[in-house]
């Protein structure tokens, strides 16, 4: 399976429609399956009193609020609408995070959205979530900042509203959130529609905090699809999750790192996107299909790096082998050196020179 590659765009537009389309392009250009866009309705999401997460304010300072910041980084409904048209006629997937009720209808009913991320900042709102799941869509699953339980628990959340969808005979609770996550249709529904993203939310993201293991430790206890959602510096990461066996790959990109903004400088410029994606899509195959044996390409130089029986001194017809008129050395045309031990104190057939290749 290729490994979905999305170009986070977030919120690296600054609200420029203008900045959007030139998003949408450079993700083109480097190759990736999709670019993803944040979707949200500034008051809904935030309160006024909301202060800066401390990367933000060190972006941008701390003279405004998180609202205020919101409202400059919003995107209109009409631009949406323009920028998945765009996205069709250049032949990669929009994507969008609904960070609010309302957003999330959007995207759903009126963009037709059939592929939907919940953010890691979402994984407890259990409201939320579950009206995700209950739109039936495929869902990528960040994992920011949870625990192995916290997972878990909003697994069952997703469960009962995949399980239930929008039918009202049965009342979200934890009781039922469980039922459904144990049941064998629960189980199935999860398998077939949920992608699982390890994350490390810290921008940038310190090397000793990424634990990329905590990927595989997901889907060993899940058994679900996961990938990587990263937020560190350079190509490392994101290449080294795909070495793991990660199926899909988020990463943040932007058109400058200096321009401003909370995300640019975490952010891979467009010549580092397409670099990604190419060592990526190396990646896919040096990882090849796990059988051990000869490939195509080195058939050719088995006989010339390996060796063969070959004589060390003359050797007349009926003399014994032995390990002192025996040698080894390239080519490897003759009899392979496992047999040496079988020739010993065998008769020779034939006559050989020093340095003759044994092969009878």
């Amino acid at each position: 399976m290729s490994v979905f590659i999305i170009a986070e765009a977030g919120v690296n537009h600054n609200g420029n429609r203008d900045l959007a389309f030139k998003l949408v392009d450079k993700a083109v250009d480097a190759g990736a399956d999709a670019v993803k866009f944040q979707t949200f309705k500034p008051e809904n999401l935030v309160t006024r009193r909301a202060s800066k997460a401390r990367y933000q304010e060190e972006a941008m300072g701390t003279t405004e609020t998180q609202l205020d910041m919101l409202k400059r980084l919003e995107l209109s409904y009409d631009t949406h609408h323009e920028l998945i048209i765009y996205c069709k006629e250049k032949g990669i997937e929009f994507l969008s995070t609904a960070f609010d009720f309302d957003s999330l209808d959007f995207l759903v009913n009126r963009l037709g959205l059939q592929t939907l991320k919940i953010p890691s900042g979402e994984i407890t709102n259990g409201p939320l979530v579950l009206a995700h799941a209950r739109t039936g869509s495929d869902l990528i699953v960040s994992t920011g900042m949870a625990t192995l339980g916290e997972v878990e628990e909003i697994l069952g959340v997703i469960a009962f509203g995949l399980v239930q969808g929008n039918s009202s005979t049965v009342q979200p609770s934890h009781s039922a959130f469980q039922q459904a996550y144990l049941s064998v249709q629960g189980q199935q529904l999860l398998r077939d529609k949920v992608t699982l993203l390890h994350c490390t939310t810290e921008y940038p993201a310190p090397p000793e905090d990424i634990n990329l293991n905590a990927m595989l430790t997901m889907g060993n206890a899940f058994g679900l699809k996961t990938g990587y959602s990263d937020h560190s510096k350079g190509l490392t990461v994101p290449i080294a999750a795909a070495a793991l066996g990660a199926i899909l790959i988020e990463k943040h990109f932007t058109l400058d790192k200096e321009l401003s903004g909370p995300d640019h400088k975490a952010s891979l410029d467009p010549d580092e996107l397409k670099a990604m994606v190419i060592a990526i899509r190396t990646v896919e195959q040096v990882m090849g299909d796990g059988l051990k044996g000869p490939k195509p390409s080195e058939l050719g130089n088995r006989s010339v790096v390996r060796k063969s029986l070959v004589a060390a001194n003359n050797i007349n017809e009926d003399d014994l082998f032995s390990e002192e008129n025996l040698s080894i050395k390239r080519p490897g045309t003759g009899r392979s050196p496992m047999e040496f031990w079988s020739f010993i104190g065998k008769k020779s057939h034939k006559k050989y020179s020093s340095d003759e290749v044994i092969d009878e």
